[in-house]
């Protein structure tokens, strides 16, 4: 199992100063090559059934509401997918464990649709996390384009 990192989803990001609340909405990419590696990565080998993809940072205080996956151009045949979030410290919290499927858990990735969270609490980030898809079922060997969108409250720091 590899640790896979998206170079451009960890810059820094801008939304919810307006005058009628902090809502903001995270938008993350993640597209394949022909081999099926992730592009734009620390990696050029094809994504494996249990790679780990770090697809960009959630800012500490960010109430997670929901999430979505849309996938576009679907992957091989039999790839699943859990949506979920690791910290950036690598410490767990007592508060709010990392989870890794807090929003999908094993949602196909093999068809083009909209994968909708699943989750069922409602939490905010007491430090800063990192998005993760986790994958399975079956390793990636096609180009693909998959867009996930976070959506929740910046309720700042505590």
């Amino acid at each position: 199992m590899a640790t896979i990192k998206r170079k451009s989803g960890f810059a820094n990001r801008f939304g919810g100063a307006v005058p009628y609340g902090n809502v903001t909405a995270f938008v993350f990419s993640l597209a394949t090559n022909a081999a099926g590696a992730v592009l734009d990565s620390n990696s050029d080998v094809a994504v494996a059934s249990g790679d780990v993809i770090e697809l960009g940072l959630l800012p500490v205080g960010f109430r997670l509401d929901d999430a979505q996956v849309l996938i576009n151009t679907a992957m091989t045949e039999a790839v699943t997918g859990s949506l979920g979030f690791k910290y950036a410290d690598g410490v767990d919290s007592s508060e709010v464990p990392q989870d890794a499927s807090y929003f999908i858990s094993g949602g196909a990735l093999a068809t083009a649709a909209r994968l909708r969270a699943t989750g069922t609490k409602l939490v905010t980030l007491p430090k800063p996390a990192i998005l993760t898809l986790t994958t399975g079922g079956a390793a990636n060997a096609k180009a693909s384009d998959i867009k996930v969108v976070v959506s929740g409250e910046l309720t700042g720091p505590r």
